[in-house]
């Protein structure tokens, strides 16, 4: 069998990490007094390729693997799916899911004591984004990897068009379009500057909007006294995060309407990922993870990575999808169960994972440690500023989000009662799950 880079740097420091896994969690220990580890089985909604292959080149390396299972379910189910299987007694022993999706399963999960990881370790370790993970009994889960929102460009559009910096800030884009979107005879769109206003043809719209949200101070959802999470999006006089949602809203929508000034996208063109590697978009906001893709789809197209655009004065901030591993609290394996995992996310392991993945570390110190590939290196940074936001279920907030905007952009609604009537029903949403 043909052993790749990974597996084989994997095979050098897996033993002594494993002995340092076990050690770790000494004072949450189980039932067993035996040092062979239980066979555990981790869900998720994780890649299935990514994660066998990181488990296999782990496995190598010993003569007694490491006793895991991973099993991936899709998105759309994993929460039916997971609450089936825990009433059938057959559940797995621990959670590999994105950080937004963890709320509603809170109840069901083990959080890692402070005697095992103390606080202040946890938050000198991890970024800040993994302050998510933390409750007042312990962690949540063990961050994993981190995928931040980006800005790609097209250097060929930008040059053409005699501009030689992309943009940083959001405000730049109404100039930029002066000289980046073309329009036909009857004024049809044929090249744009920026694709926003619309959830049905501008990919990650939720990420996007949910990022000028937050860099504008609106965090979409905070805990209340009593611990629950509720929608921050409400229109309040008293609020200034409300004024802030609707700017937000506003900068987001208004580049869909024929009479404004910065029009460049409609509801009719191809969707935002297609006209980018078509040639006819200057700029596409996806993930880091995206970059390897968008190289294989068009290997003729000229483009290149920056930064997430910045509101001008506003909190420097994008959005990062994070996967953390959780241990469900049915688990017989409890103790086992941690012990893998603090070997899976141990400082190595995660620095080949990232490597392997093409992704930024959750890991301060891997950060810190810098990199020779710059787009590793902006993705470092991405990493540090990378937040988001509890929620229950990303479709359904994806769903009311999308109402939002278009009954405003529709002329429904005002800016004001779109605000309102959404942030009523993300509030319905998220007390339905915590019933």
């Amino acid at each position: 069998m043909k052993i790749s880079k990974f597996q084989i740097i994997i095979l050098a420091v897996f033993a002594g990490f494993l002995i340092a896994g076990i050690v770790a969690f000494a004072t949450y220990k189980g039932n067993s007094s035996s040092t062979t580890l239980p066979h555990i089985t981790i869900w998720g909604t994780f890649p299935q390729d990514v994660f066998s292959q990181y488990i296999s080149a782990i496995n190598l390396a010993s003569s007694d693997p490491l006793p895991v299972t991973y099993v991936q379910r899709p998105a759309s189910t994993f929460s039916q799916d997971f609450i089936g299987a825990l009433a059938n007694g057959q559940g797995p022993d621990v959670l590999l899911v994105s950080a937004d999706m963890l709320y509603p399963f809170r109840n069901k999960i083990a959080p890692i004591p402070f005697t095992a990881l103390t606080q202040r370790d946890f938050v000198d370790t991890y970024i800040q984004e993994a302050n998510m993970y933390i409750s007042p009994n312990g962690m949540y889960a063990l961050p994993f990897v981190v995928d931040p929102l980006v800005m790609y460009w097209n250097r060929d559009m930008f040059d053409s068009a005699g501009i030689a910096k992309y943009p940083t800030s959001w405000d730049q884009f109404s100039a930029l379009g002066k000289k980046l979107n073309i329009k036909d005879q009857n004024g049809n769109i044929r090249k744009s500057v920026v694709a926003l206003g619309s959830f049905n043809n501008v990919d990650n719209a939720r990420e996007i909007l949910g990022t000028l949200l937050m860099q504008t101070g609106n965090p979409v959802t905070t805990t209340n006294r009593d611990g629950a999470i509720v929608s921050t999006l409400k229109n309040n006089p008293t609020s200034a995060s409300a004024l802030d949602a609707e700017t937000a809203t506003k900068f987001f929508s208004h580049y869909v309407d024929p009479a404004d000034p910065d029009y460049s996208w409609n509801r009719n063109l191809p969707s935002s990922k297609s006209s980018f590697l078509s040639g006819t978009l200057a700029t596409y906001f996806g993930f880091a993870s995206e970059l390897l893709g968008l190289r294989a789809k068009n290997q003729n197209l000229n483009f290149d990575v920056a930064f997430m655009p910045q509101i001008a004065n506003g909190v420097r901030t994008t959005y990062g999808r994070m996967y953390g591993f959780s241990i469900v609290h049915t688990s017989p394996n409890i103790n086992a169960a941690y012990q893998i995992i603090s070997t899976l996310t141990s400082a190595p392991f995660l620095g080949l994972i990232s490597t392997n993945m093409y992704l930024p570390s959750v890991r301060r110190d891997l950060i810190g440690a810098g990199s020779s590939d710059p787009n590793i290196t902006l993705f470092n940074q991405e990493a540090l500023v990378a937040r988001s936001w509890p929620d229950v279920d990303s479709n359904s907030s994806n769903q009311i989000l999308s109402g939002m905007v278009e009954s405003f952009t529709n002329g429904q609604k005002t800016i004001l009662q779109s605000v309102q009537d959404a942030s009523d029903q993300y509030d319905l949403l998220l007390q339905r799950y915590i019933q």
